[in-house]
């Protein structure tokens, strides 16, 4: 159908019977004609009749289901390759002591050099939530890259397959279970202090999230909060079962005196033979290959979790990206946020961005009309006219 500018006759008027009644050819030259729009679209005519006069119409793109059914539609998909920034906060809150740590590497390539070579942008952020004393985290963070890149056996890269990322998968188990044992042979260390622990390591498109403990990972998919990684607490009901299936209990909402389930050290907890314990170091997994669609990752400790929803916290750093489009200023107002929801923990948030520093980006353009000029036959400019006159 031909749509009329909203000044046209009304409905009811003969002019606009007659349009409808005689517009079959006119429609049919229109659709044969190539576009070179890649949306749907229909015709608005100008009422001006000038236009006709001139054999030039103007077409303005919009939706209509016939005529896109007659157009060509080329379409290609672009490889998303992550531009990767980040900022972080952290403060602590109402707490007498500081237990939190963090590590934040944009450029993993260059950090760890000949160990780990990608041609891809590569990137590797944690968060450390210590429990029982500062030294556990502190630790952990002292010997990260040793820890999680020197001492393990990190895959070569020549290209990014399934047998790439379960060989990575492995090798990042191996880091956190060879970091659990670092705490247990560490005399700084005593058996009482732990620490939970949330790596998120970026190689190009793919992210994979490994956690033990309630540090949480959530990301921003056109808007929405994605959580990316499970909270290991006792309330949690596969891990409470899986504590009790190994002699454990947990007694109001505590394994013990720890409200986590998994966690690095705290070995006065844990059985040194290798049989299962109720409280353990094994990370959960999970992997994504990121879209146009991912803006950003959240990770923090359960002090900003425990104050707001994962939607509150993306929605809050949504709107700062669009207004500054700084990640260190959005982990710093996450940390703030939490604080006047007063969270009594210590506070830790790193803000990935996977988009170009270009604040253009930030606050993208309205979608712009597209017009294209069409001549017409001279059969189908009179018949347009002779209808237009009446």
């Amino acid at each position: 159908m031909l749509d009329l500018p909203p000044s046209s006759p009304s409905p009811s008027s003969p002019i606009l019977q007659a349009v409808r009644a005689s517009q079959e050819p006119v429609a049919a030259e229109f659709a044969a004609t190539r576009f070179e729009s890649m949306e749907p679209f229909s015709v608005l005519i100008a009422p001006t009749f000038s236009h006709f006069f001139t054999g030039i119409i103007l077409i303005m793109v919009v939706d209509c289901s016939d005529i896109i059914q007659e157009a060509v539609i080329e379409s290609s998909t672009i490889k998303f390759v992550p531009s990767i920034r980040s900022g972080s906060y952290a403060d602590i809150g109402l707490r007498k002591s500081m237990e939190d740590e963090h590590i934040r590497i944009d450029d993993l390539s260059a950090e760890v050099g000949p160990l780990f070579r990608c041609s891809l942008p590569s990137a590797f952020y944690a968060v450390f939530d210590g429990h029982g004393g500062p030294e556990a985290a502190a630790y952990i963070k002292r010997n990260v890259m040793r820890l999680f890149f020197e001492d393990v056996d990190i895959p070569q890269m020549s290209e990014i397959n399934d047998i790439f990322l379960e060989e990575l998968e492995n090798c990042h188990r191996k880091a956190f279970l060879l970091a659990d044992l670092a705490l247990a042979d560490e005399c700084t260390v005593s058996s009482s202090c732990g620490t939970t622990a949330l790596t998120a390591l970026i190689l190009g498109r793919h992210l994979l999230v490994a956690n033990v403990g309630d540090c949480r990972a959530v990301l921003c998919r056109k808007g929405q909060a994605v959580q990316m990684s499970q909270d290991h607490r006792p309330s949690y009901l596969p891990e409470c079962k899986r504590v009790e299936a190994v002699g454990g209990y947990i007694l109001d909402g505590y394994l013990n005196d720890l409200s986590v389930t998994r966690a690095l050290g705290d070995w006065g907890m844990k059985f040194p033979d290798g049989s299962p314990s109720p409280l353990i170091a094994e990370p959960d997994f999970r992997q994504i290959i990121l879209t146009e669609d991912d803006e950003f990752l959240i990770i923090g400790c359960d002090g900003i979790w425990d104050a707001m929803p994962n939607q509150h916290a993306v929605s809050l750093v949504r709107r700062g990206m669009r207004r500054h489009n700084n990640p260190q200023q959005c982990a710093r107002d996450l940390v703030m946020e939490a604080l006047r929801l007063h969270t009594p923990d210590n506070l830790t948030a790193i803000v990935i961005c996977f988009s170009s520093p270009d604040h253009s980006e930030a606050f993208p353009p309205p979608q712009r009309l597209r017009f294209r000029c069409c001549s017409l036959s001279e059969e189908a400019r009179n018949r347009l006219k002779s209808l237009l006159e009446g």
